[in-house]
């Protein structure tokens, strides 16, 4: 497979250039060249197979002329070691449950596969791949993508993880997930907000002098083998409803902030996967909504929320979902719009919003959702039709936000023991201001 920049200004990439450089040299996204459909028998048979066995089909079709396919199956396999199941909530509406990897939170998958792949790579000791010395992953996070990342590479030799992350901004069971760990993992704690730790990570990779100092790649959404992994899940949410005979008019709604989850949804879509619409669902960060509701892209400072993993005001994946919708700047503007809202609505909520969403779900259904899950549990209840049936993400356990839900919901949640064993860890930290320059100094000393 092969790899352009959404920017087409940057050479033609394989898999391990565009995992291991993470950013085309245009500062452009990388994007497949061709997006395979998987076979009708697949889809004829898919609620059949386990949550592993499908997985590897999707990878395959995504990987399998870069790596090596008993290799792949290795790493599918060791990536999903847990279920997500789809559970229901109430009349036409169900949560699937993406927080039963290590971390609680729907990243565990891609941030794993990533992980995996990378070592595969410099393992088979090629040119791209093998550094004088360690790999440098640098990540943004608003708060799962952090956590996940950290656990994913902890340990794996040859690769250094820093994790930048905005101070304050973050709960403190996600902010225990990668600053107790030590090992090969550095947090880096930013004045300012997310967007300031994803410009960070930006500028770092386009730096040629730090880039010859040292080897560089990202684990966010913006590096093809962190997002596209993602995908398993919708895949498999599709095979659970069909099992219940739920699929034919199958809504999906994914809680949205730097869009890489649905963004893999939508790559999913085009594989041939027979979700029949989506829905973004945003915080009070709603730069992907306007842009429904006007065709316009105006990107703006993030809002702090009660659904802090959603507080992006300049989605990174907003890139790819043009592009693949323009198909690669075949379509106008305009044409390329009307694709888009064809396909995806969205929603747009207020921490109030939430807070009351929250509340009536717990009251009516005895369902707790994390302030993130609200989101798409709320526009579902807005925005299904007659004779659909929808699908929202529960991204993160809610115990993760456990001062929010608590005081909500006034309830004592309980903490699972995983989370627990994290909080017993001391916290370590490197303070850095929000400019390029000190960032820099700091890691030209590495």
């Amino acid at each position: 497979m092969k790899y352009y920049s959404t920017n087409g200004q940057a050479p033609i990439a394989d898999l391990e250039k565009a995992v291991v450089k993470g950013l085309a040299e245009d500062r452009g996204l990388y994007m497949p060249k061709e997006i395979y459909k998987l076979p009708k028998q697949f889809f004829d048979d898919i609620q059949t197979m386990k949550f592993q066995d499908i997985a590897y089909n999707v990878a395959s079709n995504f990987f399998g002329d870069d790596v090596d396919g008993d290799a792949l199956q290795d790493i599918v396999y060791d990536t999903l070691s847990f279920d997500c199941p789809v559970v229901k909530v109430e009349k036409n509406i169900y949560a699937l449950e993406l927080f039963h990897g290590p971390t609680l939170a729907f990243k565990d998958v891609g941030a794993r596969f990533m992980a995996r792949l990378l070592q595969y790579f410099i393992k088979r000791g090629s040119s791209k791949a093998r550094s004088n010395g360690t790999v440098n992953v640098l990540v943004a996070t608003s708060g799962d993508t952090g956590s996940a990342v950290a656990n994913g590479f902890l340990g794996v030799e040859g690769i250094h993880v820093y994790v930048l992350y905005p101070k304050g901004k973050v709960s403190p069971i996600q902010e225990c997930q990668f600053t107790t760990l030590g090992k090969n993992i550095t947090a880096i704690e930013v004045d300012g907000v997310f967007d300031d730790c994803q410009a960070l990570v930006k500028s770092a990779f386009m730096d040629k002098e730090l880039n010859k100092h040292m080897k560089l790649t990202s684990a966010n959404s913006i590096n093809v083998a962190r997002f596209l992994p993602q995908a398993f899940y919708y895949f498999n949410a599709f095979a659970r409803m069909k099992a219940l005979k739920k699929a034919d008019e199958l809504v999906m709604c994914v809680p949205s902030g730097n869009f890489g989850n649905i963004c893999s949804a939508l790559f999913g879509h085009e594989m041939g996967l027979p979700i029949k619409r989506f829905i973004a669902a945003n915080n009070a960060n709603d730069v992907f909504y306007q842009y429904l509701q006007t065709g316009r892209y105006e990107p703006k400072s993030s809002i702090q929320t009660l659904a802090n993993a959603m507080d992006v005001g300049d989605p990174s994946n907003f890139a790819r979902i043009i592009n693949l919708y323009s198909q690669n700047n075949q379509f106008t503007p305009e044409a390329t719009h009307h694709r888009i809202t064809n396909l995806i609505s969205g929603s747009t909520y207020s921490d109030y919003h939430i807070a009351e969403t929250m509340r009536q779900c717990y009251n009516k259904t005895g369902y707790v959702l994390d302030p993130h899950g609200a989101c798409g549990y709320q526009a579902l209840k807005d925005g299904l039709k007659p004779g659909e049936v929808g699908v929202f993400c529960e991204t993160a356990h809610p115990a993760k936000f456990k001062e929010k839900v608590d005081d909500i919901l006034g309830i004592d949640i309980e903490i699972p023991a995983r989370l627990k064993a994290f909080m017993e860890g001391e916290k370590q930290s490197v303070e850095m201001t929000k400019e390029f320059a000190d960032f820099k100094v700091y890691l030209m000393q590495q």
